[in-house]
């Protein structure tokens, strides 16, 4: 496919690394001469020098050849205004980055009015995956298929966890709840198991459940966690607003922020009638301390700084809370994180990168089993992707039994009829049905591609 990505700040950057191992024609606009310099020499792909909401820019890009334009600047306002001319110049699909809470409110509004594709918001995905783990304090990672019906998780099997040295097989008759582990990950390692896989202490498992199943996972394997009810979040920004108001107004928890600018201060207070805004350093360990650190059950830390927000994490950690979250901008501060203990760290910047390469892989299909949910996990080793089937193949209506599976491919779950199915041998497939997929052979588009030919 054609693909313009206008913008080359870290997001562009992680865009084009992604976009560009998929084998995509890319075109790159940039307003910096040293970025595209840079960009030149790093990647295989075409670069243009100038403001993209420029038509004689975009002329020089061929965005009339293009089939998806994505408008990444540091600017919504030029994100928007580029789409809109892109639009016009007959790009088919536009893609545009936009994080002001104030058209996040109008967001539906404005791309169907604009004729927009996708509006992306980072901080808003962030705060919403932050508020899932929330509401499940033992997991690390949570991702919703099916339109709600189903989550993936990602737990970790600690010391003292009924589930170490025990086989998938025991697993499902000893706990009786009905969840798949589809993927699991060892030292570096990983593996879509098969039922006499034994699951060790340290293992991460990535596995497809129901709601209601999950937490009788959790009550099971990680009896000590408790419910979150008070959060403590360090650092005012999007994120913290658009998390704050999730977890106050839908969620019925008490949030606590704590920021150091004043005016931002009052203008959260404003917006967050249900929150406690202090107008404090968060970074301050005794000011953490006296604003009840020890006593909340969740502590979360957003600051624009990834070394301070590790810090601040570590430091909760050590004050026993029990669940602690921290945001990373940066993608070489994620393994940092997790090498220090810290399992739940949210990267605005790679929810952002797994929905647009869910829309481009959707693009590449749109008359066969297309992408409907993409899901990159364990460091990009393995994906979890939902595919409709939206027409005869010789895979429907065949007992999975029957179906030739590629090597390292696992049919997770079956959605049918607003019904959820972990599948087994002489379930099939059928016509409209939502199927999602994990597997470690990356890049696929289509449900075929999970079988052998």
């Amino acid at each position: 496919m054609n693909i313009i990505i206008a913008g080359c700040g870290k997001m562009g950057i992680e865009l084009i690394k992604i976009l560009s191992l998929e084998k995509h024609n890319i075109v790159v606009i940039d307003t910096n001469l040293q970025v595209i310099d840079d960009i030149s020499g790093d990647f295989d792909v075409m670069t243009v020098t100038g403001n993209s909401s420029r038509c004689d820019v975009l002329k020089e890009a061929n965005v009339s050849k293009c089939n998806i334009f994505i408008a990444m600047t540091e600017s919504d306002e030029v994100n928007i205004l580029s789409c809109l001319i892109a639009r016009k110049m007959n790009a088919k699909h536009c893609i545009a980055r936009v994080r002001n809470p104030v058209y996040a409110e109008q967001m539906v509004f404005m791309r169907e009015e604009l004729g927009l594709s996708m509006m992306v918001n980072p901080e808003y995905q962030a705060a919403r995956e932050i508020g899932r783990i929330l509401h499940y304090p033992s997991a690390i990672n949570i991702e919703t298929f099916g339109r709600g019906r189903i989550d993936m998780v990602e737990f970790k099997i600690n010391p003292g966890c009924v589930l170490a040295d025990m086989s998938l097989k025991e697993m499902t008759a000893k706990i009786k709840v009905r969840v798949l582990v589809c993927a699991v990950q060892r030292e570096g390692s990983v593996f879509i198991p098969s039922g006499d896989f034994i699951l060790r202490s340290g293992d991460k498992i990535h596995f497809a459940a129901a709601h209601d199943q999950i937490s009788k996972f959790f009550k099971i394997t990680d009896p000590d966690k408790e419910r979150v009810k008070s959060v403590l979040i360090v650092g005012g920004g999007a994120i913290s607003y658009y998390l704050a108001h999730h977890i106050t107004e839908d969620m019925g928890m008490q949030a606590k922020v704590l920021e150091t600018d004043m005016q931002r201060c009052v203008s959260l207070s404003e917006r967050l009638p249900r929150a406690d805004i202090i107008n404090a350093d968060g970074s301050d360990h005794e000011l953490l301390i006296e604003e009840g650190i020890d006593s909340a059950d969740a502590f979360v830390t957003l600051t624009g700084m990834d070394e301070e927000n590790i810090v601040l994490a570590l430091f909760a950690k050590s004050r026993g809370v029990n669940k602690v979250v921290t945001k990373a901008s940066r993608f070489s501060v994620l393994k940092i994180a997790e090498s220090v203990g810290l399992d739940c760290v949210v990267s605005p910047k790679a929810i952002t990168a797994n929905m647009i390469l869910q829309y481009v892989r959707a693009r590449q299909n749109s008359d066969g089993s297309n992408v409907l949910t993409l899901y990159r996990m364990l460091d990009g080793e393995a994906e979890a992707i939902e595919f409709i089937v939206r027409q005869e193949a010789d895979y429907v209506n065949v007992p999975i039994k029957d179906l030739r599976l590629n090597k390292n491919s696992l049919i997770a779950s079956i959605i049918r009829d607003r019904k959820y199915i972990i599948p087994n041998g002489d379930d099939k497939l059928m016509l409209n049905d939502s199927v999602v997929v994990v597997s470690t052979n990356k890049y696929m588009r289509d449900l075929n591609d999970i079988f052998l030919h």
